[in-house]
């Protein structure tokens, strides 16, 4: 056999050996960043055990069918006609193990309204939850479920402030219902705050697909570690395109943390708040590019104040972390901790400079003062109370919290009529101011044949006209 012939036949031996798959155990588990791009299965078995399912149940008030009340139907069918009783609704989601002594969190949207939580794990195992902590203002909800002595799979917290856009992450959770499902993709966006979905808006968007039941499930980074709660997806037809929204595991380890320690949960105050810098205002100021919140004038004893800040102040990081809007801002102040001291990053007079911040919880100042007012006068069958930050923490109120706020308004009452809500503040009662509950008092205790009044209801003051 001559020497070209026979490096032929050699060449195409290796070429059969190369091509030939490794028996199993020969498989290796990936090593490097480099190894596991080619295989995110080492990221899914070690994070999809502690992926859970969740199924709800709760009481509907059935609709009568407008037959019931023909004698005729009710002669056959009597209190059997169909669409009486009490069914229940079935509803389920995703949920995420944390800590092995059996904490689940979730999205306060699968849980809402439920009598019944069950929770199944990823090896079919079933179990009664409770709920430790539901906080409709970030959509989360935490679990409690009794698995024994036995300790269950859960995921560790990541930074989530290390992300990157084009960072891949896994979505694990049960869409559909068909079972725990594993899809990839990227971090297509950070501090997404346009989407309305909670109070504190700085969503992680992954293109990752995310389907209904995948709320509450896992998005998980390629080291096997939790960067984000599964919330909400953009859509047209109910199923995902692509455009999918997780809360950061910064703001979830914040809800966690309280719930576990069994203590109220309380966000810290800053006690400053302004709006976005536009193009015009960064000209205006000199900046030199939009970034961050001027801020207007900070509470009297806040943090903020007592810090320097002052109005007109631009605050463009937090942390070192930058602050592209209003609502990153509170998002940065929602994940420190009530007494931790925040670096500031601040644009005043042409130039930045860092401010420490000591962070305190909101003061119930003045006393809320919760009154309901009665009488003969347009308002009575609303309660309302002295805005405190406090007062304004619970209830999700923005802006500067000072004034009368309504905290309840009673159906088929006076007050009803008008359309008031709550959150609504009052401003003005026939041309006077309103600041005090007791301010109100006097004012509704007059006699008017004609009521003139003044509501703030968000970003927009409401004047309304009653009687002749």
């Amino acid at each position: 056999m001559t020497m070209p012939i026979l490096r032929r036949c050699l060449a195409i031996l290796v070429a059969l050996i190369a091509a030939s798959p490794l028996p199993a155990a020969a498989q290796a588990v990936p090593q490097s960043r480099a190894e596991i791009a080619f295989s995110f299965a080492p990221v899914v078995r070690r994070a999809a055990p502690a992926v859970v399912s969740i199924n709800t149940r709760r009481t509907v008030q059935a609709v009568p069918s407008p037959l019931f009340n023909d004698p005729f139907f009710r002669r056959f069918f009597g209190d059997m006609f169909p669409g009486q009783g009490e069914p229940m609704q079935n509803s389920l989601g995703s949920g995420v193990i944390v800590d092995a002594s059996g904490i689940i969190v979730t999205n306060n949207h699968v849980i809402r309204g439920a009598e019944q939580i069950q929770v199944v794990l990823a090896d079919r195992r079933e179990f009664d939850a409770t709920v430790l902590r539901a906080d409709e203002r970030t959509d989360l909800a935490v679990l409690r479920i009794d698995a024994g002595r036995t300790p269950l799979p859960a995921i560790d917290f990541r930074d989530s402030d290390d992300l990157e856009v084009g960072d891949l992450v896994l979505a694990i959770g049960n869409p559909f219902g068909v079972g725990q499902t594993v899809t990839s993709g990227i971090v297509s966006a950070l501090a997404r705050t346009q989407v309305g979905i909670t109070d504190f808006r700085s969503f992680i968007q992954t293109d990752a697909a995310i389907n209904p039941g995948n709320s509450g499930g896992a998005l998980v980074a390629m080291d096997g570690k939790l960067v984000g709660i599964n919330t909400a997806i953009y859509t047209r037809d109910g199923g995902s395109i692509g455009i999918g929204f997780a809360i950061p595991a910064n703001m979830v380890r914040v809800v966690v943390g309280a719930a576990a320690a069994g203590g109220r949960f309380v966000r810290p105050w800053l006690g400053a708040a302004g709006q976005t810098v536009t193009a015009d205002i960064a000209a205006s100021l000199g900046l030199p590019r939009p970034l961050g919140v001027v801020l207007g004038d900070p509470a009297a004893g806040s943090p903020a104040e007592r810090a320097g800040l002052r109005r007109g102040d631009v605050i463009t990081h937090v942390e070192g972390r930058e602050v592209a809007d209003e609502q990153v801002l509170r998002f940065r102040i929602a994940t420190q901790s009530v007494g931790a001291t925040a670096q500031l990053t601040v644009w005043r007079g042409g130039r930045e400079r860092t401010v420490a911040v000591t962070l305190v919880a909101p003061p119930e100042t003045p006393p809320r003062d919760a009154t309901p007012l009665r009488g003969n006068n347009p308002f009575a069958g609303m309660t309302v109370a002295n805005l405190s930050p406090a007062l304004a923490d619970e209830i999700g109120f923005e802006g500067n919290p000072q004034g009368v706020v309504v905290t309840e308004v009673r159906r088929n009452s006076n007050a009803a009529t008008l359309r008031v809500q709550p959150g609504d503040v009052i401003l003005r009662v026939n041309d006077q101011a309103i600041a005090t509950v007791e301010d109100m008092r006097r004012a509704v205790a007059q006699q008017q044949a004609r009521w003139r009044f003044s509501v703030r209801r968000g970003d927009q003051v409401y004047n309304l006209v009653i009687g002749r």
